[in-house]
């Protein structure tokens, strides 16, 4: 699909979600209906959809190691062995899932291939992508577990050490146009500015605009949206929060409540994050559960040391080289294809081969 067309539907489709709470509310009223029905359906298809995916994988046969290396595999005593890269143990697979998991390692390692004069194939560095999904990943997870605040009563310690850490940077407010601004939040600016690199780069470059399609596309813009959305609630676009945790705490008692007083900007913004829930087990976004159970970082490489056999196979009946050799020699011969086994024929047929290959 033209890359185009692909950023005009995923483009579209996230203007009409803005516009679904927008009209429901603001037009309709429908508080009820964004505030308390959608995101109580939104968790459970979440929670119902990660559960069927993970089962479906867990199910799945692996019959045989088929980890991804990217080192020397453990073999004779003098070669030094990768034990992080090519774990043959428990361990160095439980430390390569640690490393895989908090750092993103396998794409630290990420390079860039590009022509060069001569013709030449050369490799460059290229961390960006690893920065940027860093930034991206850490950043929506402490945005997530600040939100915690608005769920908890009384809030947890380590939500509010969280949030003093995010707001290191925090002078102190700021007044502008007559009222005061709150303090930076480091992780939701650096969440909106992630994303926002993260769609760049598949708008700019050229081989990854090639691959990129809706589903692509469409979750950038959708967690773009919830970004920004939130940004303009905490720096510019007051709503009460007071009013915003007494259907926070509703929702997470089962007692929901929708107060009056609640602008439309926090149910687009719960919106679309109660779109994202219902997306998540369905699309990409899935990997975070499915790299636990992905058999190509948590198997060992241990195929050297131990017989691995498909416990699934069944006797088949076979038709072996040296049987096909066998039914076939003579006309293997006639038309000049080696065999490995020539035939045994008499002393005087020799001769006559050996007499004709000379007149020849």
């Amino acid at each position: 699909m033209n890359f185009v067309l692909s950023i005009v539907v995923s483009f579209s489709a996230f203007v009409v979600l803005v516009l679904i709470p927008l009209v429901g509310v603001w037009a309709l009223d429908l508080r009820t209906l964004f505030g308390t029905v959608i995101p109580y359906t939104a968790l459970l298809i979440f929670f119902l959809g990660l559960i069927v995916r993970v089962i479906g994988w867990s199910r799945s046969p692996v019959p045989f190691r088929i980890p991804t290396t990217a080192g020397q595999q453990k073999s004779l005593p003098w070669i030094k062995q990768s034990k992080i890269d090519n774990p043959s143990t428990t361990l160095g697979v439980l430390v390569r899932m640690i490393f895989e998991v908090l750092t993103f390692r396998s794409l630290f390692r990420n390079t860039r291939m590009e022509y060069r004069e001569g013709p030449r194939i050369g490799y460059e560095w290229e961390k960006w992508l690893w920065l940027f999904a860093l930034a991206f990943h850490y950043s929506f997870l402490v945005v997530v577990i600040r939100h915690l605040r608005f769920f908890t009563e009384p809030i947890p310690a380590f939500v509010t050490l969280v949030e003093q850490l995010d707001g290191f940077f925090q002078v102190g407010s700021a007044p502008f146009s007559g009222f005061m601004l709150p303090g930076a939040m480091l992780s939701g600016l650096l969440l909106l500015g992630a994303v926002s690199l993260l769609l760049l780069r598949r708008l700019w470059v050229a081989q990854v605009r090639y691959i990129s399609l809706p589903a692509d596309y469409f979750p950038l813009f959708l967690i773009l949206g919830i970004a920004f959305t939130g940004v303009l609630m905490r720096y510019l676009l007051k709503v009460d929060v007071i009013r915003v945790k007494e259907l926070t705490l509703g929702l997470a008692s089962f007692q929901p409540k929708n107060p009056e007083g609640i602008g439309v900007l926090f149910y687009i913004h719960l919106f679309l994050v109660s779109v994202l829930l219902v997306y998540f087990p369905f699309s990409k976004l899935v990997h975070f559960a499915g790299i636990f159970l992905s058999p190509t970082r948590n198997l060992s490489n241990n195929s050297r040391m131990v017989r691995h056999v498909n416990p699934w196979d069944y006797p088949v009946k076979v038709h072996t080289y040296e049987a096909y050799e066998d039914e076939f020699r003579e006309k293997m011969i006639e038309a000049g294809l080696p065999v490995e086994k020539m035939p045994e024929r008499p002393l005087e047929q020799e001769a006559e081969t050996l007499q004709q290959g000379e007149k020849d």
